[in-house]
């Protein structure tokens, strides 16, 4: 079962996240459908395989052809008012085009506005990856040797140095605080090595990768550092190391 932090404000992706992330509408016919908690979960079948999709309670039916918005995706979610897991969910503001209007014609609450809905108590009570808040990684590395090299740095040179190095490839040596398996289609590693501003937030450096070391070991990770990254639904970093590798 994954361990995540918590969504910022605790939302459904609202449709201008998923803009951003410039992912197409979840469409396809309704299969199955049951409400819970608030929250209605339907099965699509988008043509090219099923999917489960978990929104904020609307009135749809088996059969209906619906285009919903992008999301979330988690694995291994568990519905505690269901009694069900998934092996994976996505989880939407509803429907795609015309929010205000669809929500409307589908029946959803109407105080449950896009990016305004929120989610299920057992997926706030998840943790996401860390979205560059201070203090959300607690500071657990007394000091770690900095790598060598023209594009080596300590993690507090990255964060303050991230406009210049905003798009290159660096190197850093830091010990792995956290791992979170299979999030959007990738590992989130946590780095941590002696250096920053725990006030400010700056000690503590996400990277993604589709490998993972674990959670102890002392690695140097090259990757593509990004300022200001924004993933939607709380997926912000103001300094993330992409397409990571570790020795």
């Amino acid at each position: 079962m994954l361990l995540l932090l918590p969504l910022a404000a605790g939302a459904f992706p609202s449709n201008k996240a998923a803009h951003k992330q410039s992912a197409p509408p979840l469409h396809g016919k309704i299969v199955e459908t049951m409400d819970s908690g608030g929250y209605t979960y339907v099965q699509l079948d988008t043509g090219k395989g099923k999917l489960w999709v978990a929104t904020p309670q609307m009135k749809v039916s088996v059969g209906q052809v619906v285009d919903l918005s992008p999301g979330i995706e988690m694995a291994d979610f568990t519905s505690n008012t269901l009694n069900r897991t998934f092996d994976r969910i996505i989880f939407s503001s509803g429907l795609a085009a015309a929010p205000a209007a669809g929500m409307a014609k589908a029946g959803m609450k109407k105080d449950c506005a896009p990016g305004k809905c929120p989610m299920p108590p057992e997926m706030a009570a998840k943790k996401m990856p860390h979205s560059g808040t201070p203090s959300l990684e607690k500071a657990a590395v007394v000091a770690v040797e900095k790598a060598k090299g023209d594009n080596a740095y300590t993690i507090s040179e990255l964060y303050a140095r991230k406009d210049k190095l905003d798009g290159k490839k660096v190197l850093v040596r830091g010990k792995v605080v956290k791992v979170s398996r299979n999030i959007m289609k990738r590992n989130w590693i946590h780095l941590q090595d002696g250096t920053g501003d725990a006030a400010k937030g700056t000690y503590d450096l996400t990277t993604t990768s589709q490998g993972a070391p674990k959670v102890g070991d002392i690695v140097l990770a090259e990757g593509i550092l990004h300022r200001q990254k924004d993933f939607g639904a709380g997926y912000r970093y103001e300094v993330i190391l992409e397409e990571t590798t570790y020795q």
